[in-house]
Protein backbone atom coordinates (compact mmCIF):
# COMPACT_ATOMS: atom_id res chain seq x y z
CA UNK A 1 0.00 0.00 0.00
CA UNK A 2 1.90 3.32 -1.43
CA UNK A 3 1.25 6.31 0.96
CA UNK A 4 2.52 10.01 1.40
CA UNK A 5 6.05 10.69 1.98
CA UNK A 6 7.64 13.61 2.76
CA UNK A 7 6.17 17.25 3.39
CA UNK A 8 7.89 20.17 5.44
CA UNK A 9 7.02 23.91 5.87
CA UNK A 10 9.26 26.87 7.33
CA UNK A 11 8.73 30.25 7.91
CA UNK A 12 11.02 33.01 9.87
CA UNK A 13 8.31 33.27 12.55
CA UNK A 14 6.68 29.54 13.00
CA UNK A 15 8.96 26.74 11.68
CA UNK A 16 7.30 23.06 11.67
CA UNK A 17 8.66 19.92 9.90
CA UNK A 18 6.79 16.68 9.69
CA UNK A 19 8.14 13.44 7.87
CA UNK A 20 5.92 10.43 7.51
CA UNK A 21 8.07 7.84 6.30
CA UNK A 22 6.77 4.88 3.70
CA UNK A 23 4.93 1.75 5.51
CA UNK A 24 6.53 -1.62 4.83
CA UNK A 25 5.42 -3.15 1.84
CA UNK A 26 4.25 0.27 0.31
CA UNK A 27 6.36 3.34 -1.69
CA UNK A 28 4.99 6.09 -3.78
CA UNK A 29 4.06 5.31 -7.44
CA UNK A 30 7.10 5.52 -9.82
CA UNK A 31 9.80 5.02 -7.27
CA UNK A 32 11.25 1.83 -6.26
CA UNK A 33 12.77 1.59 -3.08
CA UNK A 34 16.21 -0.52 -2.40
CA UNK A 35 15.42 -3.26 0.56
CA UNK A 36 17.70 -2.08 2.82
CA UNK A 37 15.68 1.93 2.32
CA UNK A 38 12.65 -0.04 3.22
CA UNK A 39 13.51 -1.34 5.95
CA UNK A 40 14.36 2.43 7.29
CA UNK A 41 11.41 3.05 6.43
CA UNK A 42 8.82 1.27 8.49
CA UNK A 43 8.24 4.22 10.97
CA UNK A 44 6.33 7.03 10.72
CA UNK A 45 8.35 10.09 12.71
CA UNK A 46 6.81 13.37 13.76
CA UNK A 47 9.38 16.53 14.37
CA UNK A 48 8.87 18.63 17.24
CA UNK A 49 6.63 22.27 15.97
CA UNK A 50 8.86 25.15 17.12
CA UNK A 51 7.19 28.22 17.27
CA UNK A 52 8.95 31.68 17.34
CA UNK A 53 7.41 34.40 19.16
CA UNK A 54 7.52 37.88 21.02
CA UNK A 55 8.16 38.51 24.79
CA UNK A 56 4.42 39.23 25.34
CA UNK A 57 3.23 35.55 23.91
CA UNK A 58 6.05 34.76 25.44
CA UNK A 59 4.66 35.51 28.51
CA UNK A 60 1.28 34.29 27.88
CA UNK A 61 2.85 30.85 27.06
CA UNK A 62 4.34 30.80 30.24
CA UNK A 63 1.34 32.14 32.45
CA UNK A 64 -1.73 30.37 30.87
CA UNK A 65 -0.26 27.30 29.04
CA UNK A 66 2.38 25.87 31.19
CA UNK A 67 5.21 26.86 29.75
CA UNK A 68 8.31 26.24 31.65
CA UNK A 69 11.64 29.19 30.46
CA UNK A 70 14.65 26.92 29.95
CA UNK A 71 17.83 29.80 29.81
CA UNK A 72 20.12 28.69 27.74
CA UNK A 73 23.13 31.44 28.06
CA UNK A 74 26.53 31.47 29.52
CA UNK A 75 26.77 32.19 33.32
CA UNK A 76 27.74 35.64 33.14
CA UNK A 77 24.63 36.99 30.99
CA UNK A 78 22.56 34.98 33.50
CA UNK A 79 23.88 36.01 36.40
CA UNK A 80 23.32 40.06 35.47
CA UNK A 81 19.58 39.14 34.88
CA UNK A 82 17.38 36.36 34.26
CA UNK A 83 13.86 35.16 34.59
CA UNK A 84 12.82 34.44 38.02
CA UNK A 85 12.15 30.60 37.94
CA UNK A 86 14.05 29.63 35.15
CA UNK A 87 16.08 26.41 34.55
CA UNK A 88 19.81 27.14 33.53
CA UNK A 89 21.59 24.67 30.95
CA UNK A 90 24.17 26.55 28.83
CA UNK A 91 23.91 26.33 24.79
CA UNK A 92 27.81 27.13 25.49
CA UNK A 93 30.62 26.26 28.53
CA UNK A 94 33.47 28.54 29.04
CA UNK A 95 36.62 27.04 27.28
CA UNK A 96 39.37 25.78 29.60
CA UNK A 97 41.05 23.42 27.17
CA UNK A 98 44.98 23.61 27.81
CA UNK A 99 46.29 22.40 24.39
CA UNK A 100 48.24 25.30 22.28
CA UNK A 101 45.56 26.02 19.41
CA UNK A 102 43.16 26.68 22.55
CA UNK A 103 45.51 28.66 24.36
CA UNK A 104 45.77 31.31 21.47
CA UNK A 105 42.06 31.21 20.35
CA UNK A 106 41.61 32.53 24.09
CA UNK A 107 44.06 35.09 24.10
CA UNK A 108 43.42 36.69 21.13
CA UNK A 109 39.24 36.02 21.86
CA UNK A 110 40.41 37.72 25.56
CA UNK A 111 42.36 41.01 23.91
CA UNK A 112 38.97 41.83 21.80
CA UNK A 113 35.61 40.43 22.05
CA UNK A 114 36.56 39.76 25.47
CA UNK A 115 37.52 43.05 26.32
CA UNK A 116 35.59 45.44 24.53
CA UNK A 117 32.16 43.01 24.51
CA UNK A 118 32.96 41.45 28.23
CA UNK A 119 31.95 37.29 26.48
CA UNK A 120 33.42 34.92 27.99
CA UNK A 121 35.77 32.43 25.64
CA UNK A 122 32.98 29.48 25.39
CA UNK A 123 33.08 26.37 23.21
CA UNK A 124 29.98 23.85 22.94
CA UNK A 125 28.24 22.09 25.96
CA UNK A 126 28.83 18.21 24.98
CA UNK A 127 26.46 17.96 27.75
CA UNK A 128 23.30 20.23 26.64
CA UNK A 129 20.72 17.67 25.10
CA UNK A 130 21.32 14.89 27.88
CA UNK A 131 21.35 17.74 30.75
CA UNK A 132 17.97 19.08 29.29
CA UNK A 133 16.15 15.75 29.26
CA UNK A 134 17.34 15.12 32.83
CA UNK A 135 15.29 18.06 34.04
CA UNK A 136 12.55 17.27 31.33
CA UNK A 137 10.50 15.31 29.43
CA UNK A 138 10.28 15.06 26.21
CA UNK A 139 6.50 16.13 26.53
CA UNK A 140 7.20 19.28 28.32
CA UNK A 141 6.34 22.90 27.14
CA UNK A 142 9.29 24.63 26.64
CA UNK A 143 10.35 28.36 26.33
CA UNK A 144 14.06 28.51 25.16
CA UNK A 145 15.37 32.07 25.37
CA UNK A 146 18.87 33.77 25.11
CA UNK A 147 19.97 37.09 24.68
CA UNK A 148 20.09 38.01 21.05
CA UNK A 149 17.69 34.58 19.62
CA UNK A 150 20.45 32.85 17.77
CA UNK A 151 21.36 30.82 20.36
CA UNK A 152 18.02 29.58 21.32
CA UNK A 153 16.72 28.46 17.40
CA UNK A 154 20.34 26.12 17.63
CA UNK A 155 19.11 24.98 20.73
CA UNK A 156 15.71 24.49 19.81
CA UNK A 157 16.62 22.54 17.17
CA UNK A 158 18.97 19.88 19.24
CA UNK A 159 15.97 19.36 21.31
CA UNK A 160 13.71 18.65 18.26
CA UNK A 161 16.20 16.23 17.27
CA UNK A 162 15.69 14.56 20.68
CA UNK A 163 12.40 13.83 20.54
CA UNK A 164 10.80 17.21 22.33
CA UNK A 165 7.33 18.39 20.97
CA UNK A 166 6.45 21.46 21.98
CA UNK A 167 9.14 24.68 22.27
CA UNK A 168 9.31 27.98 21.75
CA UNK A 169 11.33 30.31 21.35
CA UNK A 170 11.59 34.66 22.04
CA UNK A 171 12.61 36.27 18.51
CA UNK A 172 15.67 37.80 19.20
CA UNK A 173 16.27 36.97 22.30
CA UNK A 174 15.72 38.68 25.97
CA UNK A 175 16.90 41.85 24.54
CA UNK A 176 14.13 42.27 22.85
CA UNK A 177 11.72 41.71 26.33
CA UNK A 178 10.53 45.01 28.30
CA UNK A 179 11.40 45.85 31.42
CA UNK A 180 8.26 44.39 33.53
CA UNK A 181 7.50 41.41 31.30
CA UNK A 182 9.17 39.12 33.38
CA UNK A 183 9.91 38.93 36.97
CA UNK A 184 13.70 38.97 36.56
CA UNK A 185 16.65 38.68 38.87
CA UNK A 186 19.75 40.06 38.61
CA UNK A 187 21.25 43.68 39.04
CA UNK A 188 20.21 45.06 35.01
CA UNK A 189 17.06 44.37 32.77
CA UNK A 190 16.82 41.35 31.01
CA UNK A 191 17.36 43.31 27.52
CA UNK A 192 20.60 44.75 29.11
CA UNK A 193 22.27 41.50 30.38
CA UNK A 194 24.23 41.35 27.13
CA UNK A 195 25.95 44.29 27.37
CA UNK A 196 29.61 44.77 29.66
CA UNK A 197 33.04 45.30 28.84
CA UNK A 198 34.48 48.24 27.63
CA UNK A 199 31.13 48.81 25.55
CA UNK A 200 29.69 50.03 28.05
CA UNK A 201 32.27 51.91 29.95
CA UNK A 202 33.19 53.48 26.87
CA UNK A 203 29.63 55.03 26.68
CA UNK A 204 29.62 56.22 29.70
CA UNK A 205 32.71 57.86 29.07
CA UNK A 206 30.96 59.51 25.72
CA UNK A 207 28.64 61.06 28.18
CA UNK A 208 31.00 62.87 30.67
CA UNK A 209 33.54 63.61 27.80
CA UNK A 210 30.37 65.21 25.86
CA UNK A 211 29.50 67.39 29.09
CA UNK A 212 32.66 68.56 29.61
CA UNK A 213 33.51 69.75 26.25
CA UNK A 214 30.02 71.31 25.83
CA UNK A 215 30.51 73.05 29.28
CA UNK A 216 34.25 74.30 27.69
CA UNK A 217 32.43 75.93 24.50
CA UNK A 218 29.60 77.65 26.96
CA UNK A 219 32.58 78.79 29.40
CA UNK A 220 35.10 79.85 26.08
CA UNK A 221 31.32 81.91 24.43
CA UNK A 222 29.98 83.91 27.70
CA UNK A 223 33.53 84.28 29.11
CA UNK A 224 36.08 84.84 26.91
CA UNK A 225 38.64 86.55 28.86
CA UNK A 226 38.85 84.37 31.83
CA UNK A 227 39.00 81.39 29.17
CA UNK A 228 42.22 83.35 27.66
CA UNK A 229 44.23 83.92 30.32
CA UNK A 230 43.54 80.31 31.31
CA UNK A 231 44.73 79.09 28.45
CA UNK A 232 47.89 81.42 28.72
CA UNK A 233 48.32 80.07 31.86
CA UNK A 234 48.58 76.57 30.54
CA UNK A 235 50.46 77.89 27.34
CA UNK A 236 47.96 77.31 24.89
CA UNK A 237 47.82 79.85 21.88
CA UNK A 238 44.73 80.04 20.21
Amino acid sequence: MAVVGLSSAFSPLRGSWMAVRIRQGGEPAGISLSPRRRRRSCAAVVRADVSFVGADEAKRLVDEEGYTVLDIRDRTQRERAHIKSSTHVPLFIENQDNDIGTIVKRQLHNNFAGLFFGLPFTKLNPDFARTVKDKFSPESKVLVVCQEGLRSAAAADALEKEGFQNIACITSGLQTVKPGTFESVGKSELQNAGKAGLVTIQGKISVVLGTVLISAYLFITFFPDQAEKLFDLAGIRL
